[in-house]
């Protein structure tokens, strides 16, 4: 039957996906829309607001947000977390059907943007040889990109920093007026002279021939002789003919590449990024290897191009699994040393140990079968329980021995030894695997994170305690032989602890008020030691986002960032090995603020060496203060971190403020108080606002009165000076295999030559002055709202070193005195606002943890009074975890908090074997203290190599530098702290507890008919 399992296993194994997350249900929609240039405000009235009041009539809606800008809105609509996400996107999509069809919408776009969603590849494309980035281009999407999509698994490959050509008609106004000629005009005949055009077919000798007429440009030359309109000599003789106007006479003809909508760049060196993107639910690490492969064979194809990877998905989740797999292996050797060094017997070492390695290829199989993968968490609950794996075997183990040596049978000894303990283990890992039913049916971020890990460690708990009641007394009965010679036990003993106990039972009462104490002073240092979202990693890996002036070019903001590049390389030194730069925005709408990104904004990837010395916190610290001399540009350092923290943090600073209402000016009054207030706050930096000035603009204010007596519309009037400002398209042309556009461009004009931009009428031209007057403003940088109601926000940084939640509080405080008018508020949003609803979700799975282990115990027991004695080892346990979380200068996060839930589980483990034997002494007509002195001295030692076991397995835990340790050390260091007290607790205190319980219950039980005789 082992055999059995351990192939099915191996086979589950293989056949388990790889991932860095479990698969997560994200509850949001998002609804983009693009308005072309018009002002937030317009875009609010017009339609955000009423895309929000359909939003949120849909059923299981808990809240709708918008952020609007010039030209772009972004609605976020977020739904409870059981909600099939599927049915509600169809449901919305539905219900915005009608924007759909709206002329003024240039794009309405509904996603759901996977927080997992990131590029598994990033890779810079060079060739040294080329510098025009139209053929690197044509290499990179006619060649490379076809090559990679054909490979399984990958979705699509985006280009970044590429240029197009296009076919340049540059003219003048003055050229075209002596001519008498238009833009319009020029567009229109290249149109009409520039396709194939059916003309029917002929049949002749029952033959039919197809008609085409094929007028297409060919050459550049074609175009130059085109002629676009007709000059009328001066008369000298009546019969003179016109003049044709050729295209070539008033303008000059080039191919040339169109401005970049982003550049990219490695080391300060122009390149092309491809972004790789793999199908959903396809195994990462397999598609990157695929992909690696690839690149191998394409640069061996292509001699002198380049490709650096700057982003490998598939690398970060190999080194992240790597990591937990050697921890985990760690542990194990760990709790192996332990069992021979306590039982100092090779042959019953090993068949504990057994135990690990069949309840982890058992798991596989239900992982398999549950539709599991292997993940960071799901490893995780494997290192987090391998320790405990054995403790079943162990308990077992040292029963049968003990009954061996009192002379029984080796096949009796195992019979015996397990059903005695057998209640006991089943109790134990029962009240071990509850404590996760309230995260399993837990919702919220917490609970979609966690799912996976509490499946995986029941899983791995049942399979340890089938194996202990079955497995280790046939192994012990097989392969343990008796000996004839009766000598000293080698294992290690507890003599002293019997007379220790007794002594201490004479003091029960001081003993328990000690105890008392202590869980006091632990109750007391919770707040002290305050608590935070997530625990936050520091990596080899960092990215500035940099915004210049709203409005700047991107030729200016390029100069800006190649500056600031150089002053990086310099400062950073040998500690750099790559920086990554992207100018201007995103080529794709993959990340949720991609749509407000524009010629003003770039990011920078710095990546460190891996064997550097200085902390990248430290590099960051040095070059914040560099940027703080350049008042012009913006700039924010993130700290890239896991997928994790991506996806239950948050994309924006940690600390936001926002400030509830309806009037601008009242909220931008109250915004500036609180900004204020944060400005002199020194736990925070980095303080931003949502009321900054946004990007300038030119109004045209048209006179209707005037545009009418002219017969021009407002649409007329914009056409035409888009025209001019923009130039016309006039159609394709086909050069080398591809189409490209044809642009006719006028030269370009300062704001103060708008007014004399020529408007036509007809055959009236006259001066836009004529017909309207020019202002220049400046537009909001944009609008936020909140369930319908706007929102003003200041958003923040803090310094590290303080409880995330004491800085919140203090804050509050400060917040608290700012007079409010009547419905206008401020409240904490952004990571403050997911630590207040994780810690809620979590404190009430604390409270279930606690009232399913009770019943388990209840009816282990029968008895309603013993589950106390045994529950009672929990506020010990606290104490430990908080003592050392205080020492350590730790907050406590949800990662923590999972570790005290799962220490409920566990502590009482050690407690549930000292009363279940003490139970059984006592109904073999054992007195009371005398049964609890015996059990003391019996169960020392498995209760001390269990604790053990668990506490050296989970260390590798703590001191991991993997990618995901520091996720991980919390939980592990809540579960070891509270298991060192309560081993040591429950061996002093419950017994004195158990004592007074007992003699409460003789106390209030009913005497027994045969006592009264």
């Amino acid at each position: 039957m082992i055999l059995g399992v351990a192939l099915l296993g191996y086979i589950s194994l293989g056949k388990l996906g790889t991932d860095l997350m479990p698969e997560m249900n994200n509850p949001r929609v998002y609804v983009e829309i693009v308005a072309g240039e018009r002002p937030p405000e317009e875009i609010e009235k017009q339609f955000v607001d009423q895309i929000e009041s359909l939003a949120i009539r849909q059923s299981d809606v808990i809240g709708v947000s918008s952020v609007t800008r010039v030209g772009t809105a972004q609605i976020t609509v977020e739904y409870a977390w059981q909600k099939d996400m599927d049915e509600a996107f169809l449901e919305l999509q539905k219900a915005l059907n009608s924007f759909n069809q709206s002329g003024d919408l240039d794009e309405i776009i509904l996603t759901q943007h996977d927080p997992n969603e990131t590029p598994v590849m990033l890779v810079g494309m060079d060739n040294q040889s080329i510098e025009d980035m139209n053929e690197l281009r044509k290499v990179a999407e006619n060649y490379i990109r076809n090559e990679l999509v054909r490979l399984e698994g990958v979705a699509d490959v985006k280009l970044e920093g590429q240029e197009e050509s296009e076919v340049l008609i540059e003219t003048d106004p003055y050229r075209l007026e002596a001519f008498g000629i238009s833009t319009s005009d020029i567009s229109s005949q290249i149109q009409n002279y520039n396709r194939n055009v059916s003309g029917g077919s002929i049949v002749e000798m029952g033959t039919q021939y197809v008609i085409k007429g094929v007028s297409v440009f060919q050459e550049l030359e074609d175009l130059r002789q085109l002629i676009v309109g007709f000059q009328q000599p001066e008369e000298t003789t009546g019969n003179q003919e016109r003049v044709p106007v050729f295209l070539g006479d008033i303008a000059k003809i080039r191919f040339q590449n169109k401005d970049p909508l982003n550049i990219v760049r490695i080391n300060g060196e122009r390149c092309i990024g491809l972004a790789i993107y793999k199908e959903p639910k396809f195994n990462t690490v397999k598609a990157v290897n695929e992909l690696t492969i690839a690149f191998e064979d394409i640069s061996k194809a292509l001699p002198g191009y380049t490709f650096q990877v700057i982003q490998d998905q598939g690398a970060f989740i190999s080194n992240a699994l790597y990591e937990v797999k050697n921890t985990a292996l760690l542990g194990i050797l760990f709790a192996v040393f332990v069992l021979f060094l306590f039982l100092r017997r090779i042959g019953t070492t090993l068949i504990a140990s057994l135990a690990i390695p069949i309840s982890i290829i058992a798991t596989f199989n239900l992982m398999y079968f549950n539709g599991l993968t292997l993940n960071i968490m799901t490893l995780g609950g494997l290192a987090l329980g391998a320790g405990m794996l054995v403790d079943n075997a162990i308990v077992v183990m040292e029963n049968i021995f003990r009954n061996m040596q009192k002379g029984m049978s080796v096949k009796e000894a195992a019979i015996t030894g397990t059903a005695e303990v057998g209640g006991a283990i089943t109790a134990s890992t029962l009240t071990t695997i509850v404590v996760f039913l309230p995260i399993v049916y837990l919702h919220g971020a917490a609970g979609e994170l966690f799912k996976d890990q509490a499946w995986t460690v029941a899983f791995s708990l049942l399979s340890s305690l089938f194996v202990a009641l079955l497995v280790i007394p046939m192994l012990f009965s097989k392969f343990i032989k008796p000996r004839k010679n009766k000598i000293q036990d080698p294992a290690v003993g507890f003599a002293w602890y019997s007379k220790t106990l007794s002594a201490i039972l004479r003091f029960k009462y001081l003993v328990i008020i000690i105890a008392a104490f202590l869980v006091s002073i632990a109750v007391y240092l919770i707040p002290i030691v305050g608590s935070e979202f997530m625990p936050r990693t520091e990596g080899r890996e960092f990215s500035l986002d940099i915004k210049l002036e709203e409005g700047t070019r991107i030729e200016r903001t390029e100069k800006a960032v190649s500056t600031l590049e150089v002053m990086m390389r310099e400062s950073i030194g040998d500690e750099l090995q790559t920086l990554y730069t992207r100018i201007g925005p995103a080529s794709s709408s993959n990340d949720a603020k991609s749509i407000f990104e524009n010629e003003n904004t770039a990011n920078i990837k710095v990546l460190l060496t891996k064997e550097g010395q200085i902390p990248a916190s430290k590099i960051m610290d040095a070059l914040s203060a560099m940027v703080a001399n350049m008042p012009e540009m913006e700039v924010m350092f993130i700290q890239d971190e896991t997928a994790l923290q991506t996806t239950l943090g948050t994309d924006d600073a940690p600390v936001i403020v926002e400030v509830v209402g309806e009037e601008f000016d009242q909220i931008e009054r109250i915004t500036a108080q609180v900004e204020e207030i944060m400005l002199n706050s020194p736990d925070l930096f980095n303080v931003e606002t949502s009321f900054e000035e946004g990007a300038p603009e030119v109004e045209v204010v048209i006179d209707r009165y005037r545009a009418g007596v002219y017969n021009l519309g407002v649409d007329q009037i914009i056409s035409q000076i888009q025209d001019v400002l923009e130039g016309a398209e006039a159609g394709d042309f086909e050069y080398e295999g591809e189409m490209q556009k044809i642009r006719i461009k006028l030269p370009e004009i300062q704001t103060s030559e708008l007014d004399d931009i020529i408007l036509k009428s007809g055959t009236t031209e006259l001066r836009l002055s004529d017909v309207a007057s020019i202002r220049t403003v400046v537009a909001p940088k944009q609008i936020l709202r909140s369930n319908q109601n706007r929102v003003g926000q200041i958003s923040a940084q803090f310094h590290k070193g303080k409880p995330f939640d004491h800085i919140i509080q203090e804050l509050d405080v400060q917040l608290s005195e700012i007079s409010l008018p009547p419905r206008y508020s401020i409240r904490q949003a952004g990571e403050e606002q997911k630590r207040r609803e994780s810690m809620d979700n979590l404190r009430f799975a604390l409270i279930l943890s606690l009232v399913l282990v009770y019943m388990v115990l209840a009816s282990q027991f029968e008895s309603l009074i013993h589950p106390f004695t045994i529950i009672f080892t929990v506020p010990l346990a606290l104490v430990g975890t908080v003592l050392l979380f205080f020492f350590l200068g730790k907050t406590f996060s949800i990662m923590a908090i999972i570790g005290i839930i799962m220490l409920i589980g566990i502590a009482v483990n050690d407690s549930i074997i000292l009363v279940d034997f003490i139970n059984q002494l006592k109904r073999s007509g054992v007195k009371r203290t005398q049964a609890i002195l015996q059990a003391g001295q019996h169960r020392i030692r498995p209760i001390i190599m269990t604790s053990l076991t668990t506490i050296l397995a989970l260390l590798p835990l703590t001191i991991g530098f993997g990618e995901s340790a520091a996720l991980r050390a919390p939980m592990a260091l809540a579960v070891i702290g509270g298991l060192v007290t309560s081993t040591l607790l429950t061996l002093i205190v419950i017994p004195c507890v158990y004592s007074v319980f007992d003699q409460f219950t003789d106390w209030i039980k009913p005497s027994q008919p045969s006592d009264q005789i």
